[in-house]
């Protein structure tokens, strides 16, 4: 028999790297999905704001007021998240961040000034209702709006950076010992990842919003503000979506350029070769081969090069050395995850085009309930699209953490009882979760069972109807600003 003693040390004594890789994952899946909000929330609400202003529409500041205090609610439970995976660099890759932390931590070095910027303003302006004149408090909005675009930019930076690790030198035994702070912000991948970043947060952003008004308008709430607050919504993001997809086939090609053994991986290349198929789902079998799948011929070889359509040689998983490639395993994972993004990216794209069709010829938005269906799913269906994005990007440029420079087994922590931390993790984000989702919840209640404007300045009011001060009218539809 086992001793228990041996038993119990047996159980606790794990490999720690893929609880890592694990917790690491769980918790960027959860926190990217508040990151959207945190970036394009603020500009539809000061879309809203201006609106209100310019035209004397209540229903739009009354948009904006409100919008501004989900948004607060947001970006707390944001700010929670980003600060755990912050402490994850340290606590899951103490080695990575020995080694490299000297570059890696520059962008994050900006993006903290640019969330204290964010927070700063989310306070002034929610605090500025009724309490600044009307113009003075829409532009104490705008910084966040910018402050939001360049918080996302320089963490992207940093992430981008460990695709392509530039503005460092190295000693002779690899140290680090010199940083060039521009260069490692402005490394090649970059440009292109923070632009599709930053456009899949107006993107995602704005799907999730307009669904949720979508739903409150199938189940009859057709009022105006129901339909200012879509239109807005679903209108940035149908102004994203077409965007996204040229920002999109231009970092596939970088990647085609730079990282050819992700790219195979991507397209499910396991030999070099030109008129290469693009496989559409299907998989590697345990012996390396494709199986499965609809292969549509040359049109990955096209893809790559259209200046050299069919002819173009796609490098396969086979020049790389089996220890510096995907495992079969991530091969279908970024696969697959490839095939999600792309597919419902062109969906959602096709949806928007209805939706564009709809005011071109009719001056209106679509009234078909199945359009408002659609439109109730989009918001799900884009967050599943980034995740599917994030995946291919992690997972595809195993087995390394810094591209070309270190591996992932050598970055992580020692720590054999990592285990444990992962799970008190994922009972912590499912509680906030939970909680996060109520609150919004009970927020949309109380405001839909006030039914005006609010004169409170914390993001969990109103509970019961604000009083007018002495000697205003109680015209519910004067400006709130």
């Amino acid at each position: 028999m086992i001793p228990l003693d041996a038993l119990g040390t047996t159980v606790l004594a794990v490999d720690p790297v893929p609880w890592a890789r694990s917790q690491m994952a769980f918790t960027l899946a959860f926190h990217i999905i508040l990151v959207p909000l945190g970036v394009s929330w603020s500009v539809m609400t000061l879309t809203a704001n201006y609106r209100g202003i310019k035209h004397g529409d209540a229903d739009a500041l009354r948009l904006a007021q409100r919008w501004s205090k989900y948004m607060a609610v947001t970006f707390a439970v944001g700010a929670v998240t980003g600060t755990v995976l912050s402490f994850e660099f340290g606590l899951l890759w103490p080695k990575f961040m020995g080694q490299w932390g000297a570059a890696f931590g520059v962008p994050f070095a900006f993006e903290g000034l640019f969330f204290f910027t964010e927070a700063i303003f989310i306070s002034i302006y929610i605090f500025g209702w009724r309490r600044l004149r009307p113009w003075a408090h829409f532009w104490t909005g705008v910084p966040i709006a910018v402050a939001g675009v360049f918080g996302a930019i320089s963490v992207v930076a940093a992430n981008a950076w460990m695709n392509s690790p530039q503005g460092v030198t190295l000693d002779s035994a690899g140290k680090v010992v010199d940083v060039d702070p521009m260069g490692v912000i402005f490394n090649d991948a970059m440009p292109l990842m923070s632009a599709h970043m930053v456009i899949a947060a107006y993107l995602v952003g704005g799907f999730m919003v307009a669904s949720v008004y979508a739903v409150g308008m199938l189940r009859g709430r057709r009022d105006r503000y129901h339909r200012i607050a879509f239109l807005i919504a679903f209108t940035v993001a149908s102004i994203a979506t077409p965007v996204q997809m040229g920002v999109g086939d231009a970092l596939a090609r970088w990647v085609f350029d730079n990282q050819p053994t992700k790219f195979a991986a991507i397209e499910m290349v396991t030999e070099t070769s030109s008129d290469v198929p693009e496989v559409l789902l299907g998989h590697l079998d345990s012996d390396g081969e494709v199986v499965g799948g609809l292969p549509i011929p040359g049109l990955a070889s096209w893809l790559s090069d259209p200046s050299t359509g069919k002819n173009t040689v796609v490098q396969g998983l086979d020049e790389t050395p089996a220890a510096d490639r995907p495992t079969i395993h991530e091969v279908n994972v970024v696969h697959l995850a490839w095939d999600v993004m792309v597919g419902l990216g062109t969906l959602l794209f096709l949806f928007t085009l209805w939706y564009w069709a709809s005011w071109i010829f009719r001056r209106d938005m679509p009234r078909s309930r199945w359009f408002l269906r659609g439109a109730a799913a989009s918001g799900f269906l884009a967050v599943v699209t980034l995740e599917a994005g994030w995946t291919v990007s992690e997972v595809g440029r195993q087995p390394w953490i810094v591209y070309e420079k270190m591996k992932v087994v050598d970055a992580a922590t020692a720590n054999t009882g990592i285990w444990i931390t992962f799970v008190g993790v994922v009972v912590l984000y499912a509680g906030l979760g939970v909680t996060t989702i109520l609150v919004l919840r009970m927020m949309s209640r109380r405001y839909r069972e006030n039914g005006r404007l609010e004169e409170t300045g914390v993001p969990y009011g109103p509970s019961e109807p604000p009083s007018e001060p002495p000697g205003e009218p109680t015209d519910e539809r004067k400006v709130p600003v």
